[in-house]
């Protein structure tokens, strides 16, 4: 299945969230719409969304409550994009300015606060007790990862293990919370399970995919310039590969353009020395391991169109050029 025909086997799901959204975002402060409905509408795959509710139908949920989880799960992603823009002093998401860009810092991080709130006055609506306590907890940890990814900047010394685990609780975590409402919502915990474990896999994999982009993807297509996390200093897995398995002269090069101020210099060079160490396709490969496991744990679900539909997500996780 391809990601037009996923969306199309759960379109009435996506109407129904995707307008919970929007009344959502509404505030009567001004600048909170115009941030808000800026990002909100800024060309982003709503994948997150889309698990919720894949994750939920796979399990035989009837009833309204993904929405709202769904949405809730956004407005968590968004303002993690709104709080990471300012972090990173980014200036470009997926093609246009950033809002910190266009209304500075300070008003992006209120903006991101409130969107994290009104998350969590919409994870309350189901009224599941066990729902409130996972988001809450999903939240502390992505929280912390990235507080542990901005710990690594310009660290030369992260190792494929640290990272990884950065990577768990910066991007798989919410993925994983995600994947829990369906289980949560029919009350089947041995779903549950299984179902946080395959979004855990499935979270590793897109970052991987993400990382290794940052290095060969265009522009154009990607919506950020090429060597963006090198220009930031993120030790991400390309350059931490060629760190513990390149040559002398490498190894060096990698090391001096992750601690410098100015990563970007060493862009091209950078590019030339991943690719010719085979540190892009041992990325791409870890990637594809991870979505393998994702998808060998979706057995455990009555068959269904929306548990082939997990499956082919998981491929299309690895498959996309941005």
């Amino acid at each position: 299945m391809n990601l037009e025909s996923i969306r199309t086997l759960i379109k009435d799901d996506i109407k129904a969230t995707d307008a919970l959204i929007l009344n959502r975002l509404a505030s009567d402060v001004v600048l909170i719409n115009q941030i808000g409905h800026y990002i909100i509408n800024s060309g982003g795959k709503r994948f997150r969304p889309l698990l919720v509710l894949l994750g939920a139908r796979a399990c035989g949920y009837e009833g309204t409550h993904h929405h709202v989880m769904a949405a809730a799960i956004e407005f968590i992603h968004t303002s993690t994009l709104l709080h990471d823009d300012v972090v990173d002093e980014s200036h470009t998401r997926r093609g246009r300015r950033t809002a910190n860009d266009v209304w500075g810092n300070a008003a992006s991080v209120l903006v991101g606060d409130y969107l994290y709130s009104r998350s969590f006055q919409l994870m309350v609506e189901p009224g599941s007790m066990r729902l409130m306590e996972m988001m809450a907890e999903a939240t502390n940890v992505i929280a912390m990862g990235e507080v542990m990814q901005l710990l690594n900047i310009h660290n030369a010394d992260v190792d494929e293990a640290t990272y990884m685990e950065v990577i768990n609780r910066k991007t798989a975590k919410l993925f994983e919370a995600g994947l829990r409402v369906g289980p949560i919502l029919v009350d089947r915990p041995d779903w549950e399970e299984v179902l946080a474990l395959y979004g855990c896999h499935l979270g590793a994999a897109f970052q991987l995919v993400d990382d290794a982009l940052d290095y060969m993807g265009d522009p154009q297509t990607l919506g950020k310039n090429v060597g963006d996390d090198l220009a930031e200093g993120k030790p991400t897995l390309p350059l931490i590969h060629v760190l513990h398995q390149g040559n002398e002269a490498d190894r060096a090069l990698i090391r001096k353009a992750i601690e410098s101020e100015d990563g970007a210099q060493y862009l091209n060079e950078v590019i030339e020395v991943i690719k010719r160490s085979g540190a892009l396709d041992y990325t791409l490969q870890r990637a594809r391991e991870e979505a393998d496991k994702a998808k060998k744990l979706l057995f455990v679900l009555p068959e269904s169109p929306y548990r082939d539909a997990l499956a082919s997500l998981a491929e299309l996780a690895v498959q996309r050029d941005h």
